[in-house]
């Protein structure tokens, strides 16, 4: 599938303040960047910070007064395998040791406060099972309520409130894979056929000897998320961090599906 991007972004910063973005379409196995264009404010001087690692490709760039910020992408995202059911959790010995800092907890992820309710609730399934049960899990407990939660909140939060937005439901099925011994990883994404637009976020398990794409909202095809950044929680993913402070007057996001071509 194929698709356009588009993010719109403005500001207002009173003092000169460094941005650090991360909108750009990300370089992966699992899809293509065919053409794309970053446009910052005049005169603003970017460097790249580009994670090969990741293909996560971020721009730094120093803002001052009105900041208009525009990026637009053609991105093509090969067929991806969506299936969990009877995938193989790799021991820990087994993992690669990229895979390894994603068994811990982290700032919005404190999976070790999840282990006994783990145990007791998913014990009896196993790999991409557990996965699948812990994400049907959510789907029935948690539900989907925008101004429930705040910058502030962990998974733990969420676990108490059983509200929140599509980064709460991500840190708490991150949160519960950790718990069960499966390497789990935030990702946020460009995501077809998400009402309202935004960037929308998500997450990776590891299973089966690869990464593989859940969303723990269920809103979002798995075929039509256009991955932007990984990390361990929010806190690596934002597709904007301002070393200073702004004022936010618009933005806007948009994805949608190119026809495909005729052979």
């Amino acid at each position: 599938m194929r698709f356009n991007i588009e993010a719109r972004l403005a500001y207002a910063f009173a003092t000169p303040c460094e941005v650090l973005l991360l909108l750009e379409a990300a370089r992966s196995d699992d899809q293509i960047v065919h053409a794309e264009t970053l446009i910052l404010p005049p005169q603003a001087e970017m460097a790249r910070l580009d994670d090969d690692g990741n293909g996560e490709r971020r721009a730094v760039f120093v803002a001052n007064g009105r900041a208009d910020i525009t990026y637009s992408a053609q991105v093509e995202v090969l067929p991806r395998n969506a299936t969990l059911a009877g995938e193989r959790a790799a021991a820990i010995r087994e993992l690669p040791s990229e895979a390894l800092p994603y068994l811990r907890s982290s700032r919005y992820c404190p999976s070790d406060r999840f282990t006994r309710f783990v145990d007791r609730q998913f014990g009896r399934f196993a790999g991409g099972d557990k996965v699948a049960a812990i994400l049907n899990w959510i789907g029935q407990e948690v539900d989907y309520v925008a101004g429930v939660s705040d910058a502030s909140t962990t998974a733990l939060d969420t676990f108490v409130d059983r509200a929140g937005v599509c980064r709460d439901f991500t840190h708490l099925a991150i949160s519960l894979c950790r718990a069960a011994d499966i390497p789990a990883r935030a990702v946020s994404a460009y995501a077809w056929r998400l009402e309202p637009p935004d960037l929308h976020a998500v997450a990776e398990v590891y299973l089966g000897g690869r990464w593989r794409l859940i969303d723990p909202t269920g809103l979002a095809p798995i075929d039509g998320l256009v991955r932007v950044a990984t990390g361990l929680d929010a806190a690596d993913i934002a597709f904007m961090t301002i070393f200073g402070s702004a004022q936010l007057i618009e933005q806007s996001f948009e994805i949608c599906e190119l026809a495909a071509r005729a052979a």
